[in-house]
């Protein structure tokens, strides 16, 4: 399965090394820095969830396993907020 950014259903924009991405259903505005900005950037090469942790656990020197919960963690959050698709 596919994962990707919900299309027109947000709207982001980047300030130094921070992206702010504002949810258009909800208006609540989301900061991503460090491992959340990296991983949000990263689902516009349509990864998969395996695909992502394993890039995840590579750019960030972890083992994959160890990373797998939080990048998780985070894939939930963007899906419950209405910013990520699955195909």
């Amino acid at each position: 399965m596919k994962l990707a950014k919900a299309d027109g259903q947000f709207t982001e924009t980047t300030i130094d090394d921070e992206v702010v991405v504002m949810s258009l259903a909800s208006g609540d505005f989301f900061s991503l820095t460090g491992t959340s900005r990296a991983i949000w950037l990263a689902l516009d090469q349509h990864h998969d969830r395996i695909g992502l942790v394993t890039w995840a656990a590579a750019e960030f020197g972890a083992d994959a396993e160890a990373i797998a919960g939080d990048v998780d963690a985070f894939l939930a959050q963007l899906a419950a907020a209405g910013l990520l698709s699955a195909a």
